[in-house]
């Protein structure tokens, strides 16, 4: 089989501590960006962009950040779609007060005041945890919509309560407003998930990403070995926030291009990304990708299948949505807790070991 580690021995520390050790493995990354950079763009149309591309990779964006809180450090949150609501506020008045300055600024300041958001509803972390955190968090959801829906200062004083993307370029190619091209939305939002994974996946690796997992596991432990559970619990929130930060500005401003806080960035929001890291695999970037994979396609699946081909009402195959989903996280917590990506790795390490058995 090709998928063997015989040969590929390390010679040194940095080259076994790799982010992939095995060939095959880097070979199929460097593919798949091949794939997603130099000829997705070239043979997508509006409606894959639409439908499936630009939620998947915006949404994995905003799932890599509530894994690195919820998976790696064990800090329950309800609070994502409030989260991701500051990153689009702050990009809308990052827009609309410096149009002179180029929207990729605009996205990263938006998820450094996200995290700074984070940190502030993320300090009743170090009292409380489980079930208190997880209410204290969905308290902010709530608090954060009612905030952007009642002061008109966030929406620039509007009479429809609502927050519309200007226009604005990189390289003189625009990429928010009506003029976009289906391929430069897409281009620009995976700019940002490369970007963000790879921080993500770095960080996990190294020495705070294994405070987390110290915090995650035992925090009492933790502590007493010498971790800081204010540095670990706030850097968390921090990096999180700032993660679905720039995942909520990319929602508004290249996706939706209008957004109103109460229907955007609901409480089905907070649940929807929460269902991407169960599903997905709680503790891993690649189940981020593969819980919002999964939840981006299913619904676009329903749809061609049983109202395209069977003519079943939309408003039945969404109902069989919900049944599905809520069935499928039911399912893999009892079988499966850590997800498709603890199926992957299995699969992976079956596939390495074949024929022999596992």
């Amino acid at each position: 089989m090709f998928y063997r580690e015989a040969g590929d021995f390390k010679t040194s520390y940095k080259d076994d501590n790799q982010t992939f050790p095995i060939k095959f493995d880097r070979y199929r990354y460097y593919a798949v960006l091949f794939v997603a950079f130099a000829l997705v763009p070239f043979i997508v149309n509006d409606y894959w962009v639409n439908a499936m591309l630009l939620p998947f990779l915006i949404y994995s964006i905003a799932a890599i950040g509530l894994n690195i809180l919820t998976g790696y450090c064990g800090q329950v949150s309800l609070g994502t779609g409030g989260f991701m609501a500051v990153g689009a506020y702050a990009c809308y008045k990052f827009m609309t007060a410096f149009p002179e300055i180029s929207i990729i600024v605009h996205v990263i300041l938006s998820g450094g005041v996200t995290a700074a958001v984070c940190i502030l509803f993320g300090l009743p972390s170090l009292r409380i945890k489980g079930f208190y955190l997880a209410v204290a968090t969905l308290a902010a959801q709530f608090f954060l919509v009612w905030l952007f829906n009642r002061v008109p200062w966030f929406y620039n004083y509007s009479a429809s309560g609502q927050i519309n993307a200007p226009e604005r370029t990189v390289l003189d190619i625009a990429v928010t407003g009506p003029n976009t091209d289906a391929w430069a939305k897409y281009m620009f939002c995976l700019v940002f998930l490369t970007f963000c994974a790879l921080i993500a996946r770095n960080l996990t690796r190294g020495t705070i990403g294994r405070t987390w997992m110290a915090i995650r596991d035992m925090d009492i432990a933790a502590e007493i070995i010498g971790v800081n559970p204010l540095k670990a619990k706030i850097s968390a929130f921090g990096v999180s926030g700032f993660f679905v930060g720039i995942a909520g500005a990319l929602l508004f401003a290249v996706y939706l291009g209008a957004a109103e806080a109460g229907d955007s960035f609901g409480i089905t929001k907070s649940f929807l990304v929460l269902f991407m890291i169960i599903i997905g695999g709680l503790g891993s970037i690649f189940g981020s990708f593969a819980g919002a994979a999964f939840l981006v396609l299913l619904p676009v699946l329903l749809k061609n299948v049983l109202v395209g081909m069977l003519g079943w009402p939309t408003d039945l195959a969404a109902h069989l949505e919900f049944i599905i989903v809520g069935g499928l996280i039911i399912l893999f917590l009892i079988l499966e807790p850590h997800g498709l990506a603890q199926l992957w790795r299995v699969a992976k390490e079956k596939l390495r070991l074949w024929p022999f058995p596992h």
